[in-house]
């Protein structure tokens, strides 16, 4: 499957309920947006990594995210090659996000497997717009699930940027925080006990957001479920 190819995939993929159902989950992005289902877009980027893969597939995953097409920048997170990635395309597609879904996408897809993503997600925190700091918060939580290298020490250090991103009223910002603290809560015993200190911490201070990630992510990660893993 080539470019032409992928697209018309694409479009004769379209379907006009689905796309008023992800605009219910909050899914609204500026981008055209055909209403493709995961498993199906999921299913293109396997056959297209069969017909195509290597340097030709991150050349093509390039040439999909500049067709503003909201399910074409998902498969491009799916077949572009992480080692491949530039800093400069990192900061292109970030700058691009306009819906939690690619954002997070991409994060476990792509950016959590880059050198480059994960330095820079103390830059990501630091950003304004909306999803663009989502970014920084999703790729701790899928690097918490994804990645077995990373020492207790390097998640850590993630704990500062969720405590300050925690007044962030905005709900995709919310919601990440949270994710991330509970991913790196359940990642093992230690790292589950500094989450949980720091769930209770936020739980009790003032503002609404930090209630919320902190009683959420302090039941989540006290549960007898989680606790029962964790041994």
């Amino acid at each position: 499957m080539h470019y032409k190819e992928i697209i018309k995939t694409l479009e004769s993929l379209k379907n006009p309920k689905n796309v008023a159902g992800m605009a219910r989950f909050g899914i609204r992005p500026k981008t055209k947006v055909y209403g493709i289902s995961m498993p199906k877009v999921r299913e293109i980027g396997k056959k297209v990594r069969k017909s195509v893969g290597g340097p030709s597939s991150h050349k093509l995953a390039l040439k999909l995210w500049d067709t503003k097409i909201h399910e074409a920048r998902i498969l491009a997170g799916l077949l572009a090659e992480p080692e491949k990635l530039t800093e400069a395309q990192i900061n292109k597609w970030v700058k691009g996000f306009d819906s939690w879904d690619v954002v997070d996408q991409v994060c476990m897809n792509l950016f959590d497997k880059s050198e480059l993503a994960v330095k820079k997600i103390p830059e990501f925190a630091k950003r304004e717009k909306e999803f663009e700091k989502r970014t920084a918060f999703a790729l701790m939580a899928a690097l918490a699930v994804h990645n077995k290298d990373m020492l207790d020490k390097d998640f850590m250090k993630f704990f500062a940027l969720i405590k300050k991103a925690s007044t962030d009223e905005r709900n995709f910002v919310k919601k990440a925080v949270n994710w991330a603290l509970r991913q790196i809560g359940k990642r093992n015993k230690k790292l589950n006990k500094e989450a949980i200190k720091l769930a209770i911490q936020l739980r009790s201070k003032k503002t609404k957001p930090e209630k919320w990630i902190g009683g959420d992510a302090y039941r989540e990660l006290t549960s007898r479920s989680v606790q029962k893993k964790l041994v």
